[in-house]
């Protein structure tokens, strides 16, 4: 998994690219929540390079979601396609995200 941080005017960019298993999905909880403990809530994850994603990376979106809504922010999905797309469907988090 590759991960792009990067601060914008108003919000988080986060870029990742590759397969998301759940070696990388704590260190991507740890990486995005250093953000919400600085009072950034909105968050746009740019998913478009993302190949796969398993139960656990999926589960780390949610979570960054659930504080992120705590602090009256929230995340913003774009760019998820093939099976990524469909874990969101069958998963039915696009229920739960802003998808673009």
């Amino acid at each position: 998994m590759i991960c792009q941080i990067s601060q914008e005017s108003d919000h988080v960019l986060v870029v990742l690219a590759g397969r998301i298993y759940v070696e990388e999905a704590n260190a991507l909880r740890q990486k995005i929540l250093e953000y919400v403990d600085r009072e950034q809530s909105k968050f746009v994850i740019d998913m478009s390079q993302v190949e796969y994603i398993d139960s656990s990376g999926l589960g780390v979106l949610v979570a960054i979601q659930k504080k992120a809504l705590q602090c009256s922010g929230g995340v913003m999905i774009k760019g998820i396609k093939g099976i990524v797309k469909e874990l969101f469907e069958l998963t039915r988090l696009t229920r739960v995200f802003e998808i673009v």
